[in-house]
């Protein structure tokens, strides 16, 4: 029987609850997770157990992360594994949650929107600026440009979402309901922005219509591969 196994993370941003409650489940199942993976999480086999599972999203200097772990193992939270700045900790039924205010909600939130920011805005600045010089260029230098808009604008756009969907955590734990509701609408003004940039930067409409759907098989495929990917490799190296 497999000791070691994979599963996809619905997208911490997205859907940090649920994955939470994941979590539990499967170790109310005997499978404890044990360490983040790419886009998801490794569990491994061992006896039952009913645990609760907690991130948090912090930046640690080198002096910093010793007391910032016994400072959870104080409070009833057992670090499992991190992962850049986010940090996975898990505890029995009843312990007081890591957040357990709006005002230290949004604290959190804040630390993840702080490692994201520049990112995003570094990406959409590198997108605008390929397009604008597919627009401006010809032959094959706008070729170029054509290919590099595309490169940037498939990270600029699930990099945008996640911050856009941060900020709503943030707001959404402040209470500030407005704010809630009209990021709810900004996915579809997003899209219809990606849109219209295709089919600015290519003249063919043909092509750019390829373009659409060919990121859109992408968003529906890729998870699955990696997913098939990642099982196996887990279950490989498992097995060694």
């Amino acid at each position: 029987m497999k000791q070691t196994k994979y599963v996809l993370s619905g997208g911490l941003a997205f859907a940090e609850e649920k994955d939470m409650k994941q979590l539990r489940k499967l170790s109310n199942d005997g499978w404890h997770v044990s360490g983040f993976k790419f886009m998801g999480y490794t569990l491994k086999k061992g006896e039952s157990a009913d645990y609760i599972y907690s991130v948090d999203y912090r930046s640690l200097k080198d002096m910093e992360g010793e007391e910032y772990f016994e400072f959870f193992a104080s409070s009833g939270w057992t670090h499992i594994s991190s992962q850049d700045n986010i940090h996975l900790f898990r505890a029995s039924p009843g312990t007081k949650p890591i957040y357990s205010d709006r005002e230290t909600t949004a604290e959190k939130h804040v630390n993840s929107i702080k490692s994201m920011r520049w990112l995003v805005i570094s990406m959409v600045f590198l997108t605008v600026f390929a397009c604008l010089g597919a627009l401006i260029s010809t032959g094959t230098i706008q070729m170029i440009f054509n290919i590099l808009a595309v490169v940037f604008l498939i990270v600029a756009i699930p990099a945008s979402w996640t911050l856009i969907a941060t900020y709503s955590n943030k707001w959404k734990a402040e209470g500030r309901k407005g704010l809630v509701t009209l990021v709810k609408a900004l996915p579809i003004i997003f899209l219809l922005f990606v849109v219209l940039v295709i089919f600015q930067v290519f003249e063919s409409i043909s092509y750019s219509v390829s373009i659409l759907a060919a990121m859109l098989i992408g968003g529906i495929v890729a998870p699955m591969i990696i997913w098939v990917i990642m099982s196996l490799y887990i279950r490989v190296r498992g097995n060694n």
